[in-house]
């Protein structure tokens, strides 16, 4: 197509959900060009809802603190978790790391838009319906072509692009960066529900994760919103589905039912909504970054929703990359492999050694372990609230060694 329109732009963004949005934001306070290129419309379903502490500081940085605090979300102090008769929660108040006491349950059509908004307000442009088909990255810059809903298409060229396409992986997808998650294939089936919750035990300020009675490598994720509903979702091995209802809201239901403390919790539920699911969600990439361009959030790597890192670690990446990615266009080196993907490694790895924990059952003896001292506790409290990189705390600088010490004293004595 010799005659295809060019566009020449400083930065492109693809994808406008919360790291796209959050690096738009940082490049364009910085006084650059910034062009998001998003292929859905906007509100769009998502999930994800549950935030961590850690988000909001990311939120702040991009100056989109007060329209969030403004918007009516779900309030977040901390974490709830619940295994049969057991119960333990973390406080986000009460961490090793001083950062932010609180968060956000939100759904995140609203949201999301709330963050596109609030970019294009500071004078990002976003185009959305428009989808990145191909990437050259071979020449002096970055040439990508994108088509528009009309089936029209034409190259933008850019300085730099960062890919925030989240689950849509654009670039891992035309680069052939893509690489095998080492977890498990998992699948999640959720849904929105009316939860008219009524138990004085629930604390709708928190998420409720629930360990199911004979598999501990199931769990469900019970997310209550401002209005009166709920996000709920169970996750599991698929050899678990293969067993339950095809069906999608009679699966959810069943495991449910299999998990007495949940079903007593929903019992008087409104099931108004569909059930959806999403599976494979687990990803890696051969790297995150090359010659003029890196990769953001879930587009680089996604490990697993159960303590909902996911926005964290893509709104890390965001400003991390921002921030490199100014310098860079002022002229000065940078270092992408030292100043980026290692330093943004080490936080997702924190998570990822709590995760494996998770599944093998370790992580939950400490959870719900009766004895935990205050101290240990705040540490733990510390990465659940997302700040999985502050190296001062010991659980983070040296995650597997102290977890596996810590859950040997914590181990349970099988009956």
């Amino acid at each position: 197509m010799p005659n295809t329109e060019l566009q020449k732009r400083r930065v492109l963004v693809i994808g406008a959900g919360p790291s796209g949005a959050i690096a738009a934001a940082l490049l364009k306070r910085n006084g650059h060009d910034v062009l998001i290129l998003e292929r859905q419309r906007f509100p769009r379903f998502s999930i994800g809802e549950s935030l961590l502490a850690h988000c909001l500081d990311f939120v702040e940085e991009a100056g989109m603190l007060e329209a969030l605090e403004a918007a009516g979300f779900q309030h977040k102090n901390g974490a709830a978790f619940a295994w049969g008769e057991e119960y333990s929660d973390f406080d986000f108040g009460q961490t090793f790391t001083q950062g932010k006491p609180g968060t956000f349950q939100v759904q995140r059509a609203r949201f999301d838009q709330l963050l596109a908004d609030q970019a294009e307000a500071q004078g990002v442009e976003i185009r959305y319906e428009h989808e990145i088909i191909s990437a050259d990255m071979s020449g002096e810059r970055p040439l990508l072509r994108a088509r528009r809903l009309d089936g029209s298409e034409y190259l933008v060229e850019a300085a730099f692009v960062l890919d925030a396409s989240g689950y849509g992986r654009v670039l891992p997808r035309l680069l052939d960066l893509e690489a095998p998650s080492n977890f498990p294939a998992r699948r999640a089936v959720f849904t929105h529900i009316e939860d008219r919750i009524s138990a004085p035990s629930f604390d709708r300020d928190k998420i409720l994760i629930t360990t199911h009675p004979q598999h501990r490598d199931i769990w469900f994720w019970t997310i209550p919103f401002s209005d009166g509903r709920c996000s709920l979702g169970v996750v599991a091995a698929d050899e678990h589905f293969q067993v339950a209802p095809q069906d999608l809201d009679a699966c959810l239901k069943q495991f449910v039912e299999q998990t007495p403390s949940l079903r007593k919790v929903l019992g008087n539920a409104v099931w108004d909504t569909p059930a959806r699911t999403i599976g494979g969600y687990s990803a890696n990439v051969k790297a995150l970054h090359g010659p003029g361009f890196a990769l953001l959030g879930n587009a680089a790597e996604f490990l697993d929703p159960v303590f909902s890192s996911g926005v964290t670690i893509a709104m890390r990446s965001a400003s991390m990359a921002a921030g490199l990615l100014h310098r860079q266009l002022q002229g000065e080196q940078v270092d992408w492999q030292g100043e980026f993907a290692e330093p943004l490694k080490r936080g997702v790895d924190t998570f990822r050694a709590y995760v494996e924990g998770w599944y093998d059952g370790s992580f939950q003896d400490v959870i719900y372990h009766p004895a935990s001292s205050p101290e240990i506790r705040a540490m733990i409290s510390s990465i659940l609230a997302g700040y999985a990189w502050d190296l001062r705390n010991p659980f983070v600088a040296e995650p597997k060694r102290r977890l596996r010490t810590l859950a040997e004293i914590c181990a349970r004595t099988p009956a």
